[in-house]
């Protein structure tokens, strides 16, 4: 499809963004500010050329539109294949399946950041009130503006940082760049540009709800882990406290009423074990849910 080569940056990004449609929208935000960059970058290296004449002259060296947008998809299948978790092998008993969440690294990840969940919403949720809460009372005065400016600019920061490690986490694609911003734009156009930005107000909600499920994701690590342990280490104590293996001093007084059967200590092992592995995988479907929610959230294609 033939087009006309672009005369300016806008007509660039522009078309760059047709030629990626239907692309990743974590790859698109990273293919525009890239290209932004280069770009405005080479402009200002030629102050005495304008911007059609810079775009002709390195059109031959970055590319047209439809030729960078092909050679980030190409980059992005080659990436995604080098990083892609092996898949556990399909065949085997349903057991065997069952039990391979084990062997899964993301799994791992995924219970480690329903630990940190907690932590994460608590400074996510504070971050999120009140700089919100102190944007509208300087609103009033002279620093209202830089400080409504500072606190957007730190919450895109985060939210940046907080896509790298669910991606490190699920292995969702998030964005590796910013949105570049628009240098062309005046200093309350820009401001005004924050504000129609749905960008702006989806990463402050996503920061309030990480609280509640920061609570949901800790409660349910800390539950189902605790109970695991318990039921598989307990009944396994109390056998060597009988074969006289532990001795346990008189004031501790370790004799649960469920441990008093000797049938049931070893279906109290199983159901630790089973609880465990339900508990991994409960753990790695939270963590791919929550990286699209984020995704979500946190990137407006």
């Amino acid at each position: 499809m033939n087009r006309t080569a672009p005369r300016s940056i806008d007509a660039y990004l522009g078309q760059l963004r047709e030629e990626l449609a239907g692309a990743d929208p974590s790859l698109i935000q990273d293919a525009l500010y890239d290209a932004e960059e280069y770009l405005r970058a080479e402009i200002a290296a030629h102050p005495g050329k304008s911007e059609s004449d810079v775009l002709e002259l390195i059109a031959s060296t970055y590319g047209a539109p439809d030729e960078v947008a092909a050679a980030y998809r190409d980059t992005e299948a080659k990436v995604a294949a080098a990083l892609r978790t092996p898949r556990p092998p399909q065949g085997g008993s349903s057991w065997r399946r069952f039990f391979s969440v084990y062997s899964d690294a993301r799994a791992y990840a995924s219970l480690f950041f329903m630990f940190l969940a907690l932590a994460l919403g608590i400074f996510h949720f504070v971050f999120a009130v009140v700089g919100l809460s102190m944007s509208v009372g300087f609103a009033i005065l002279i620093i209202g503006v830089p400080f409504f400016l500072a606190f957007i600019g730190l919450t895109r920061v985060i939210a940046l940082a907080e896509g790298r490690l669910l991606e490190a986490i699920s292995g969702e694609r998030m964005p590796r760049r910013p949105v570049h911003p628009s240098p062309q734009l005046s200093f309350w156009a820009r401001i005004l540009e924050m504000l129609r930005d749905a960008r702006t107000w989806t990463t402050i909600a996503y920061f309030i709800l990480s609280l509640p499920l920061g609570i949901a994701y800790f409660t349910i690590a800390v539950t189902g882990l605790s109970l695991g342990l318990a039921l598989t280490f307990a009944p396994v104590f109390e056998i060597g406290r009988r074969l006289g293996w532990l001795v346990v001093p008189g004031e501790v007084h370790f004799n649960p009423e469920w441990l008093a059967s000797p049938f049931l200590l070893p279906l109290a092992i199983v159901l630790g074990i089973v609880m465990i592995t339900l508990l991994m995988h409960t753990a790695r479907f939270i963590g791919r849910t929550h990286a699209r929610f984020a995704k979500h959230m946190l990137v407006i294609g």
